[in-house]
């Protein structure tokens, strides 16, 4: 019997995809079921060199990047392969009205992708994510560290979220709800250096006590996403490492691609984990999160 496959990071009109290539693509890969996420931020956020990987123009008439509305589109044509995420730029008024009426109209299971130039501990941030946890919906949640881009403008960097600090007491104040970090921010403080500091994707060995794995084992709302380069470098450049990671939380790791192609489970495949470890990750810890198993 095959393992039953969640992407549990993914977007609409992403790298090129229509509906019906992503689903092509997802049946290529034996991936059941992908979770479709928004992306809500203002455009002075969204840093221009993102339009290249979406299909038209992020605020074409509606809240972007990537709206809730390009979500819906896809979920109507093929109602069983995709579960609904949606995340409201908590800034916004009418944020909270929005994700519980997207709750009680559409079935939303995930607030997600948060991913915004804000501290996510903010009170703004707090109150959406409470709200979060009272509905048993986790919470996604994009970190990158601030990387000079070269120029002056349009901004010097883009830096999402804030840092371990952050997410330290993000995790403290929001007990009850459970979230899902992700990208270089994130993925970086598996390792015990300071590299994470200086460059997207770090390589080499893994040095010991990284704050990633101090907050895991202190934390049993922290959830690991994989997906992206981020997840996936982090993952490969000490492959002995990754392997004891993922057997410690492998209740707590989360397959996901936020983009195409095979890689991922390849990577899962190639560390040759044992087949309780390895469900968990592809689908059972996913369901987990959405109240479904």
């Amino acid at each position: 019997m095959k393992d039953r496959i969640i992407d549990a990071h993914n977007h609409p009109d992403w790298y090129g995809h229509t509906a019906d290539k992503f689903v092509a693509e997802m049946d290529e890969y034996n991936i059941d079921q992908t979770w479709l996420l928004t992306w809500e931020c203002p455009p002075i956020e969204l840093d221009p060199s993102q339009y290249n990987v979406l299909n038209e123009q992020p605020y074409s008439g509606t809240i972007g990047p990537i709206s809730f509305r390009r979500c819906l589109k896809y979920k109507e044509k093929y109602p069983t392969r995709f579960v609904l995420g949606y995340a409201p730029d908590p800034r916004r008024p009418e944020a909270l009205d929005n994700l519980e009426a997207a709750i009680d109209l559409y079935d939303v299971k995930i607030c997600g992708e948060i991913k915004l130039r804000i501290l996510y501990d903010n009170p703004d941030a707090l109150e959406l994510f409470r709200f979060c946890g009272k509905r048993n919906m986790p919470v996604v949640l994009h970190f990158e560290n601030p990387f000079p881009t070269n120029g002056k403008y349009p901004r010097r960097n883009y830096w999402y979220g804030g840092d371990m600090d952050t997410l330290e007491r993000l995790l403290q104040k929001c007990p009850e709800t459970n979230f899902l970090g992700h990208a270089t921010g994130f993925w970086s403080g598996i390792s015990g250096d300071e590299l994470g500091s200086a460059c997207l994707y770090p390589e080499g060995p893994i040095a010991p006590n990284g704050r990633l794995v101090q907050l895991l084992r202190k934390y049993d709302n922290l959830f690991c996403d994989i997906s992206a380069n981020s997840g996936f470098k982090a993952l490969s450049r000490d492959k002995g490492f990754s392997k004891e990671f993922l057997a410690e939380f492998q209740d707590r790791i989360v397959y996901g691609r936020d983009s195409f192609g095979n890689k991922h489970q390849s990577l899962l495949e190639e560390l040759n984990l044992p087949s309780e470890v390895r469900t968990k990750i592809l689908f059972g810890n996913a369901l987990k999160l959405i109240g479904e198993n």
